[in-house]
């Protein structure tokens, strides 16, 4: 069975909510999200999964709404907890991270333990009948999935990519194992990052 997974990184947040499961999106993060109803215009989704965090939602709420589908949410697709205080030099920390997956501060996660779980949750969705599926969820998070299928896709993958706010990572199965994948920039339509097993 041939399945595809949408990936789709959150529009611009409010930066200056420092509480990550409730910042909302900016003026032009909203205004941004058409550019998903623009893209999915033609195409049949089945089902629609997201992070439990108020950007994701709100990135694809428009879009559940033109598809006539409910957002079900799931914890697993959350972003990595950097720590219970805010930091300011996040490039840094985020560097040493994907230099060490194991690397985390002591309140936060590692990229393993952010990989680990989001895998597990692609895995069971993947088990699902659903052939064309959407999942709304954020950058680091959707980046451990990348690295997942593709060792290649690192930090300077990621730090490339940082600023796009949406993107759609599109992925191919074919009986559960990946065929290919890849990165599309939504603001110019153009595909940035690709990979084929």
């Amino acid at each position: 069975m041939k399945q595809t997974i949408y990936l789709i990184r959150h529009a611009e947040p409010n930066y200056n909510n420092h509480q990550d499961d409730e910042r909302e999106l900016t003026a032009k993060g909203l205004q941004d999200c058409q550019l998903l109803l623009d893209y999915f215009k033609d195409i049949t989704i089945d089902r629609i999964y997201s992070s439990p965090f108020k950007r994701t939602l709100q990135t694809i709420d428009e879009l559940a709404k033109e598809k006539s589908l409910p957002i079900q949410i799931k914890e697993n697709f959350r972003e990595r907890k950097i720590d219970d205080v805010w930091i300011d030099d996040f490039n840094t920390f985020s560097q040493r991270q994907w230099q060490d997956f194991n690397y985390k501060l002591a309140k936060g996660e590692s990229l393993q333990e952010v990989q680990d779980r989001n895998i597990q949750q692609l895995q069971e969705i993947l088990k699902e009948q659903e052939t064309s599926i959407i999942i709304s969820s954020h950058g680091t998070a959707i980046s451990t999935i990348l690295n997942y299928y593709d060792h290649q896709f690192a930090f300077d993958n990621f730090q490339a990519i940082k600023q796009l706010m949406p993107f759609l990572a599109t992925l191919s199965f074919e009986n559960g194992k990946l065929q290919d994948f890849s990165i599309r920039n939504l603001f110019n339509d153009q595909i940035v990052y690709t990979k084929r097993s």
